[in-house]
């Protein structure tokens, strides 16, 4: 066979050294390649990356500053909280001294009004126990008279005497009594 192909006039061509033309042609085209790529799509693909790496960076970014706003956010809610718990201590604190204060008040009143009634019961009974005590007087007196005047045998009509009789035998029996 390449006795065939030496006879059409073709020159012998080794199989692992390409053609002149060839290597031309493929550069020239891997030229012209590599021209297009860097002039359009390596810059667009450079867009595109940076668009992306500034989203991300961004996103990070809000995404950080978001967490730190929720953590002050945070902070803040806990510091309103345990003031919010002092306030509720301290208004409980307040309540139970006004209860104590109302509860001390309505004792002491209730003390007051008491001594009061006590007061105005002793004083009712002095008043009473007098007026028993008169009463008897008068009684023990004109039954004492009566007697004395059926012992004796005379009577004792006179009020003046007969009261200063009977008065000085009450004293008598008071001053024993007492004793």
């Amino acid at each position: 066979m390449f006795l065939l192909a030496a006879e059409g006039g073709e020159s012998e061509h080794n199989p692992i050294i390409p053609i002149w033309q060839e290597i031309v042609v493929g550069t020239v085209a891997f030229a012209v390649l590599c021209f297009v790529l860097m002039k359009f799509v390596f810059p667009r693909m450079e867009q595109t990356f940076q668009a992306r790496v500034d989203a991300i960076e961004g996103g990070i970014k809000r995404a950080e500053a978001a967490q730190a706003e929720a953590n002050q956010l945070l902070e803040q809610y806990r510091a309103q909280l345990a003031e919010a718990r002092t306030d509720a201590a301290k208004i409980r604190d307040d309540a139970r001294a006004d209860a104590e204060g109302i509860r001390q008040d309505i004792l002491a009143k209730a003390r007051e009004e008491s001594d009061r009634v006590i007061q105005a019961g002793k004083d009712a009974l002095a008043g009473e126990r007098a007026t028993i005590v008169r009463e008897l007087r008068a009684e023990v007196g004109t039954i004492a008279v009566d007697l004395a005047s059926k012992i004796v045998g005379e009577s004792l009509a006179d009020e003046a005497r007969r009261k200063g009789t009977v008065d000085r035998f009450l004293s008598g029996l008071e001053s024993t009594g007492a004793r």
